[in-house]
C-alpha cells in the first residue's frame, strides 16, 4: 500500500488528560484503544500483502463502529488513494503519527459504497481539527481494497512521523474506553447490564455485559468487564447479592481519563434495576 507521509511539524508536548501521562518527547504515549466497541485483532505486522508486507494492525469490529483519537492531536484526511480508501493521519502531540485505514464509505448497514471520504460518513470532526484524546474521530468500515471484507480498522504507529512500528504492543497495552468522550465542559452517564460481584457499602464491583452511553448513544454488548463504582448511597444496593443480575445508571460524569476509561471509582451509582 502506498501511503503518503506529511512531514509533522514541532509540537509542544501536552498532557492527554489529567490523569494520563506520556512518554519521553518524540515517544508513543500510552495509547487509548483506537476502537470503542468488541474488536478481534492479531499480531499481523509484517505479514505479506502481495508484493509488500502489512505494516499496521487489522481491528476486526462493526460497521460505523466509533473511531477514537488515541492520544491528543490534529486530524488530517487522506481520500484519494484506491487501496486505503478513506483514511486519516492523527499527528500526536507526542510527535507519533498514527493512520487509520479503510474507514466507513457505506450509507446503509449493506455494502453499498454509495458514500464519500466526508465528515458524517468515514469522519466524525472535520479536517484539520485538533482532537483530545478519545475523542470520535471516524468509523469504522471497509473501504479501498477492503471492500466487501469485514468491517475492521487497519491501524499503524510511526514514532516521530518516520517508518511504522508494530502497533500490536501499545494496543495490549491501550486502555479500552466505556464511550467516547464527550464534548469539552459536558458530562456523560452509563446504562450497564451485568452480573454483581461484590460490595462493600462504599463501592459496587460489577461484571459488565452490556453498556449504553449518553448522550452519544455508543452501545457496546459482550464487554465481560469488571467495573468498580462508587457508591453515594449503600441502602441501594443493600439487598443486592453476589451473582445477581443488576441493570444500574451512573450518575453524570466529567470526560476525563479515568472516567471514559472506567478506572476504579471515577463513576458514581445513581440507581439500579
Amino acid at each position: 500500500m502506498q501511503r503518503l507521509l506529511p512531514l509533522l511539524g514541532v509540537l509542544a508536548l501536552a498532557c492527554v488528560c489529567a490523569s494520563a501521562t506520556h512518554a519521553a518527547r518524540g515517544g508513543v504515549p500510552q495509547l487509548l484503544f483506537p476502537v470503542v466497541g468488541t474488536v478481534n485483532y492479531e499480531d499481523d505486522f509484517g505479514d505479506p500483502r502481495g508484493a509488500l508486507r502489512h505494516e499496521g494492525n487489522d481491528l476486526l469490529g462493526d460497521k460505523r463502529a466509533p473511531v477514537v483519537a488515541v492520544e491528543e492531536g490534529t486530524v488530517k484526511y487522506w481520500t484519494t488513494s484506491s487501496s486505503a480508501g478513506c483514511m486519516l493521519y492523527l499527528y500526536g502531540v507526542s510527535g507519533t503519527m498514527y493512520e487509520y485505514i479503510h474507514l466507513n464509505n457505506d450509507l446503509t448497514a449493506k455494502n453499498d459504497n454509495k458514500g464519500k471520504c466526508v465528515k458524517g460518513v468515514a469522519y466524525a470532526v472535520a479536517n484539520g481539527t485538533h482532537v483530545e484524546a478519545g475523542q470520535q474521530i471516524a468509523y469504522l468500515g471497509d473501504s479501498g481494497d477492503a471492500n466487501g471484507i469485514h468491517p475492521h480498522l487497519h491501524f499503524e504507529v510511526h514514532p516521530k512521523g518516520k517508518a511504522a512500528v508494530d502497533p500490536f504492543p501499545f494496543l495490549k497495552k491501550a486502555s479500552h474506553l466505556l464511550t467516547i468522550a464527550p464534548p469539552a465542559g459536558s458530562s456523560f452517564t452509563l446504562k450497564l447490564t451485568g452480573t454483581l460481584v461484590s460490595t462493600d457499602g462504599a463501592t459496587l464491583t460489577l461484571t459488565v455485559q452490556t453498556i449504553a452511553a449518553w448522550p452519544s448513544h455508543v452501545k457496546q454488548t459482550k464487554v465481560n468487564r469488571e467495573l468498580e463504582l462508587t457508591l453515594a448511597d449503600a441502602t441501594v444496593v443493600a439487598a443486592a447479592l453476589p451473582g445477581a443480575k443488576l441493570t444500574v445508571w451512573t450518575q453524570p460524569a466529567p470526560g476525563t481519563f479515568d472516567a471514559i476509561t472506567g478506572a476504579p471509582g471515577a463513576l458514581t451509582l445513581d440507581k439500579l434495576r
